[in-house]
């Protein structure tokens, strides 16, 4: 979940926030390319798609700024 200070601090700057949206839009990517490639143990497969489900909120949030 993203804290406070990021959230004003993206509603205050444009450029933080398509910073802040880039980011998260490239570590969902990446971590959807390591499930799909994925040799990991189950708990470390669920930790993932539990990290993704939470960036992917984040940046529902982020869009609608």
């Amino acid at each position: 979940m993203i804290d406070d200070f990021t959230l004003e601090q993206c509603r205050k700057d444009r450029e933080i926030l398509q910073l802040k949206i880039k980011n998260l839009e490239h570590g969902i990517n990446e971590a959807e390319k390591m499930i799909a490639e994925s040799h990991m143990n189950d708990e470390a497969l669920t930790f993932l798609r539990r990290k993704v489900a939470e960036s992917n909120q984040d940046l529902a949030i982020l869009y609608l700024i």
